[in-house]
């Protein structure tokens, strides 16, 4: 995601009020995960918007570390961690050059590559393909052998939704060398429904709404 239009859009979202990802507080989702285990040692939320992911496990005793691409999205998680008291670290950083941003450059395979978690919460699904399997890459380069990917990504639907919905099998394409798909399942993501995305649902703008989504496990080979 290095294009300064994309990075602005982006940044802009945060500023305006208006993103349907922002509910100030956890995907249901990622507090189940981290409810029954599975979440640990080193963690990256990638693509952290306001944090309150990386709010949540820091809270529950993670090592964890939040980056997004939005300087105004890490301004403002970082104001809600001053806000909570919770000591969490967050970054700007770009989600196709992790390996050099955060100093995790070694070679695949190495064990002292330092993330055992990866949590993606709706970054996976804005990727066109190739840079899904891009990150993919990424993702492996930054993580121990054995570590845990999971991804939480708005689902293509005969249910009504909104955003960039997306095929499980664009999941298994994006990581299909040097991973193992343990799991892959239906979930849901809550959003905020607004002005055509609202209508569309046939609900009042502003409703919070839970739209069909996939929950995968990845493990790094």
């Amino acid at each position: 995601m290095t294009d300064t239009v994309a990075q602005r859009n982006f940044d802009e979202s945060y500023t305006g009020g208006g993103a349907p990802w922002v509910i100030d507080e956890p995907q249901p989702a990622v507090v189940a995960l981290e409810r029954d285990g599975g979440i640990g040692g080193r963690v990256l939320d990638a693509g952290c918007g306001t944090g309150e992911h990386t709010l949540l496990l820091a809270r529950r005793g993670h090592d964890v570390l939040g980056v997004d691409f939005a300087p105004h999205a890490v301004e403002r998680a970082t104001e809600l961690a001053r806000s909570r008291g919770v000591d969490a670290h967050f970054r700007v950083a770009d989600a196709f050059d992790l390996d050099r941003e955060l100093g995790a450059g070694g070679n695949d395979g190495d064990p002292g590559a330092p993330f055992d978690t990866i949590l993606d919460s709706a970054l996976f699904h804005v990727f066109e393909p190739a840079d899904q399997r891009r990150y993919a890459d990424v993702l492996h380069r930054i993580t121990r052998p054995g570590a845990v990917v999971h991804v939480l990504a708005l689902a293509e639907s005969e249910d009504p939704g909104f955003g960039p919905r997306i095929s499980d099998a664009a999941v298994r394409d994006a990581f299909a060398d040097g991973w193992t798909i343990e799991e892959l399942t239906s979930n849901r993501y809550r959003a905020v429904a607004r002005g055509g995305d609202a209508e569309a649902l046939g609900v009042p703008s502003g409703t919070v709404v839970d739209l069909p989504a996939w929950l995968a496990r990845i493990r790094r080979d």
